[in-house]
């Protein structure tokens, strides 16, 4: 005899409670507790079969297990294969997030089509449009290709048997918050379907060698929508960031267990769909302006490979008694230490001076080999004098003034050079060991002064 019994669990974490909450005990959030039926006492037959029913396997030492290279499916998109880490790896589970419009869908069907053309079986689940909107989207994209398989369904339960059907090599599921399990009471979108389905998912990956692909709504604030126990979960997160207002994508991982989480990858999004950029440092320099102060250019190292993005600053005259420190791309943080160093190591009076930084681009800047021409454009804006439009300044800056060594440098170099830089400013200490390509002209510096007087000698 089955009973009926609720209980609220919190939108964002998961936490359960048998009462109604204003604010989660779990992770602090308002309103995010949601009533769900629970059904206690005898539990339906399942309906299928858990793809989870193998043989079970014992405790192994470890010296005596054989690894074996992971094999990996490439794709036609360079930049996605930087990102995952080399390509697809089968039997992997792949959690893709965005903003609404932002192009994950598209990106994902172009993907199936490449993978489809280069023979491999894929399975595109819609569970947001129908079959004949998708294929709207698919001619669009010029996507014709037989071994493309298109299904829209969102009972769990159909689509676990269309994949033993099928027994496809790829399979795309969009979006897991509209897929439900028809075990799980609670409606589709809420934290136990997303946790239930996912769960099944991954076992179905992990015992058929299936490299599943999950799009996940994001909320306002950007995660992803569902309980953290969701990214948990996966093998591999992926965030596919970029304005609506311009035509560039920036996809980035934040987990992969199959590779580096520092990488990006750059799209543009055009009529027929996503394409990829080859050189993004000429994009984020692009729209430069010659003869402007407050601007300095940095080699930023985005995983394995090196970007050249322009830094803005904007020093004035505050008109309030606490003056504002606002900065998007950097954290503001970083930006009022280097604030306070410039101030009591190099006797700038930035104490009554509102500080505007920005990333041009868009891009989000954390690693530390940025503080240097972040002080720059900050000092570049105070005094009014303009760098030089074919400087490149690389280094950390430490809470004494000094400039210290940064990873990396010879390919951050290399790219300024191949990008028209005629003078690098890098670390004293950086020096030695490589040798800088003809013609370019590179300066050691120790500390935040000498780095200045190099930056604004005419």
């Amino acid at each position: 005899m089955t009973k009926k019994k609720t209980k609220y669990i919190c939108q964002t974490c998961g936490y359960e409670s048998a009462k109604w909450m204003g604010r989660c005990p779990g992770c602090g959030e308002w309103n995010q507790m949601v009533e769900e039926v629970d059904i206690v006492g005898k539990q339906p037959k399942r309906s299928f079969q858990h793809s989870d029913s193998t043989v079970a396997s014992k405790a192994t030492p470890i010296t005596s297990i054989e690894t074996q290279h992971e094999p990996r499916i490439p794709t036609q998109m360079k930049e996605l294969n930087r990102v995952l880490g080399g390509g697809v790896v089968a039997g992997s589970l792949i959690l893709i997030g965005g903003d609404p419009g932002i192009g994950k869908s598209t990106l994902l069907l172009q993907v199936s089509n490449q993978l489809s053309v280069l023979k491999h079986k894929v399975l595109y689940i819609s569970g947001e449009e129908s079959i004949r909107q998708t294929k709207l989207r698919a001619d669009r994209l010029l996507i014709s290709s037989p071994e493309l398989y298109i299904y829209a369904e969102t009972n769990l339960e159909s689509i676990h048997h269309t994949i033993e059907e099928i027994s496809p090599q790829i399979v795309v599921i969009d979006s897991i918050q509209t897929v439900y399990h028809p075990e799980v009471t609670s409606a589709p979108g809420s934290v136990s379907q997303v946790r239930e389905c996912t769960a099944e998912l991954m076992r179905i990956a992990k015992t058929k060698g299936i490299a599943i692909f999950i799009v996940g709504h994001v909320t306002k604030e950007g995660a992803i929508a569902g309980p953290r126990l969701l990214e948990h979960m996966v093998d591999t997160v992926l965030y596919f960031e970029g304005e609506r207002h311009h035509t560039y994508r920036i996809l980035r991982a934040v987990k992969n267990r199959f590779g580096s989480t520092n990488e990006m990858g750059i799209f543009e999004m055009k009529e027929s769909g996503l394409e990829e950029v080859a050189n993004p440092s000429e994009i984020f320099l692009e729209e430069r302006s010659k003869g402007a102060s407050g601007s300095t250019v940095v080699a930023s190292m985005e995983g394995t490979r090196p970007v050249l993005v322009e830094i803005q600053a904007l020093i004035s005259p505050t008109s309030f008694g606490n003056p504002r420190r606002m900065a998007t791309g950097i954290d503001h943080n970083r930006v009022s230490l280097l604030m306070a160093v410039l101030e009591k190591r190099v006797g700038l009076l930035l104490q009554n001076q509102d500080a505007y930084l920005k990333v041009a681009g868009g891009v989000k800047l954390d690693e530390p080999a940025i503080d240097l021409a972040v002080a720059v454009s900050i000092a570049s804006s105070f005094r009014d004098k303009q760098t030089r439009p074919t400087d490149c300044i690389i280094g950390e800056v430490g809470l004494t003034g000094e400039v210290r060594r940064v990873s990396r440098i010879e390919q951050r170099v290399q790219e300024a050079a191949k990008l028209g830089f005629l003078r690098i400013i890098v670390p004293a200490n950086n020096l030695g060991g490589w040798r800088a390509p003809k013609g370019i002209e590179v300066i050691g510096v120790g500390t935040v002064g000498e780095a200045l007087k190099h930056a604004f000698d005419s």
